[in-house]
């Protein structure tokens, strides 16, 4: 088992690695070459910067019973789909259940938007400790979930 992140603009990549030291587990962190990024624990992937590079070299390299952290639904459904468990970056876990309404939900809102015509989005309001609280618990207990298979 290790621990896959889509890394670019992730705000759990700390509390990930805390976790992850506590139980030895290795990390890989996956950015494109706009994010650069630096870990004295994880390896570092670069990759290039197409739109969805990251999003296949992640799938790629993914096995059965890794964790992948990502907040990319389909990147999430890949993963399942190899066996993998998935976890957004608010704590919430992608499961067999409940993916495929969360990618019907995805094109839905899309889809609305494309037809308002309001494609333009504010950016992410800065995550709370409470937030990082939750998901460092959440994410621990798949740890352990994991490990318990």
């Amino acid at each position: 088992m290790r621990i896959l992140v889509d890394a670019d603009a992730c705000p759990v990549v700390k509390i990930v690695e805390e976790v992850a030291k506590k139980y030895e587990i290795g990390i890989t962190l996956l950015c494109d070459t706009n994010h650069i990024l630096n870990s004295a624990y994880s390896e570092v992937v670069v990759v290039g910067a197409g739109a969805d590079a990251v999003d296949y070299k992640l799938i790629s390299i993914c096995h059965k019973k890794d964790i992948v952290v990502t907040q990319d639904y389909g990147v999430a459904a890949m993963a399942l789909g190899k066996g993998a468990y998935a976890i957004h970056q608010s704590g919430k876990w992608y499961t067999n259940e409940n993916i495929d309404q969360m990618l019907m939900e995805r094109h839905l809102n899309k889809k609305a938007r494309r037809a308002s015509h309001k494609n333009h989005v504010k950016g992410p309001r800065k995550r709370t400790q409470e937030e990082d609280e939750r998901f460092a618990q959440s994410f621990e207990k798949m740890i352990l979930v994991a490990k318990a298979e």
